[in-house]
């Protein structure tokens, strides 16, 4: 099974990697993982006052340092995933990543705050579950 793991560092993203280690049938070295983390852009007043080249070094920076614990936790537990970014709008981009990369599932925790209509799962996670045709583990 080819399995998106979308991770953004937060306590959510520790919740459902320890959710997946108990879980034998979504966790084996038999699966194919991708970890995958968004950066949202900075507007372009920034862009254009510290450069694209600083901009460019920040969010490639700041992926790393979201991707590397989660890569670090797979790779002790003897898994080898790959990983990826994109600068974007989170629902959007991991919906459009799964797609493209026709994954079979995608895993990501849901940080369940937000205004009333997102209070259970959190706005990326219902953007996801909008317009995401692969089928989705949410891990609260």
């Amino acid at each position: 099974m080819k399995i998106l793991l979308a991770v953004d560092g937060s306590l959510y993203t520790k919740k459902m990697l320890a959710y997946l280690a108990t879980h034998v049938e979504f966790f084996s070295p038999t699966h194919d993982y991708t970890l995958f983390t968004v950066q949202q852009p900075f507007p372009a007043r920034v862009k254009s006052a510290v450069g694209a080249e600083v901009t460019r070094t920040y969010h490639a920076e700041e992926a790393e340092r979201v991707l590397a614990p989660a890569f670090k936790f797979l790779a002790r537990h003897g898994l080898n995933p790959a990983s990826s970014w994109k600068l974007g709008h989170p629902g959007e981009a991991i919906s459009k990543f799964a797609e493209a990369g026709k994954f079979d599932m995608l895993v990501m925790g849901s940080h369940g705050h937000g205004t009333l209509g997102n209070l259970v799962m959190g706005s990326v996670a219902t953007q996801v579950l909008a317009h995401c045709t692969v089928p989705v583990l949410l891990v609260r």
